[in-house]
């Protein structure tokens, strides 16, 4: 018994000691990445990211991942403002590019009646793009993807924020690098969105956010080593055999879902590709991140790393 308990309190102590120097070195991360959003500013202009978008389009539009339906799962709780754009924006881009998409609205029983405009925005748009799931109460994004989930018809599916967080410019992108593949010939099971690699970054956000989001992505990446860069971010494009398997193995709630996702693929074997993207920060609404999110997350990275 004695060694086990060592192990353990060895593992306790290491996790400790790094809690400690995270903050000097997240706040190294934070400083490249302000500088490579700054050098990558003049190429995220609205004429820049059109072009940049109708080129991946264009070089894309005959691989196997653009005949396919996508479905794009938003999760909703009070985003009635929101909801209206990202749905307009998704169909402008989906429709540019010529692939077929559906999109799957969760809604927890919003109290600023999200669930109306869905509805609306299914007259707009029809039932063949705009699918409804309604459920009572405040249950998780977790439950809230395995619920998009059972509704979506699509191939492939799209995980993404509904507050305009994730531009979907950079879809057509993720589809043809999934579509490429790590050059085995094998398609890449995930894409997934990244803050931090060149090219990527964050907008609108203070330091503290910057310093809380680059930490905690530091602490996971050095503690599970998941072959990621981004372990938070969830804006992900997926095989849908690959999501309908791991979906059941993730345990954690909040922002540690996202994370135990790729811990889960990693350990499957699955392959990962990146597109590095540009993060921006909530017009409406109010951020979902609070105290509880960051002990939710804590939590799961310990549950995940003993």
């Amino acid at each position: 018994m004695a060694t086990p308990l060592r192990f353990r309190y060895n593992n306790r102590l290491k996790f400790v000691l790094l809690s400690f120097v995270f903050l000097v070195l997240a706040s190294i991360e934070v400083h490249l990445v302000q500088t490579a959003l700054r050098n990558n500013s003049n190429n995220n202009s609205p004429a820049s990211a059109s072009a940049s978008a109708s080129a991946f389009t264009a070089t894309a539009i005959a691989t196997r991942g653009f005949k396919m339906l996508y479905s794009i799962i938003l999760p909703t709780y009070n985003e009635r403002e929101n909801l209206p754009l990202i749905v307009y924006m998704l169909n402008k881009t989906f429709t540019e590019a010529n692939v077929k998409h559906e999109v799957v609205v969760v809604d927890d029983s919003s109290p600023d009646n999200t669930l109306e405009v869905a509805e609306s925005l299914r007259d707009i748009y029809g039932s063949s793009q705009v699918t409804i799931v309604s459920r009572k109460g405040k249950l998780g994004l977790g439950s809230a993807y395995f619920a998009g989930l059972k509704a979506a018809k699509g191939d492939r599916i799209i995980l993404m924020d509904a507050d305009l967080s994730h531009h979907p410019k950079f879809i057509p992108q993720m589809i043809s690098v999934m579509d490429q593949g790590d050059g085995s010939g094998r398609s890449f099971d995930i894409v997934s969105g990244t803050r931090y690699r060149r090219g990527g970054g964050v907008a609108g956000w203070d330091f503290k956010r910057k310093l809380t989001s680059c930490g905690a992505n530091f602490l996971a990446t050095f503690l599970l080593n998941p072959g990621a860069s981004d372990l938070t971010g969830s804006f992900r494009l997926y095989e849908r055999e690959v999501i309908e398997r791991i979906l059941p193995q993730v345990k954690s709630k909040g922002y540690a879902f996202q994370m135990e996702i790729l811990v889960h693929a990693r350990k499957e074997g699955m392959t990962v590709g990146e597109v590095p993207i540009t993060f921006v920060d909530r017009i409406y609404g109010e951020s979902k991140l609070g105290a509880n999110e960051i002990i939710l997350y804590l939590k799961g990275l310990l549950q995940l790393f003993f």
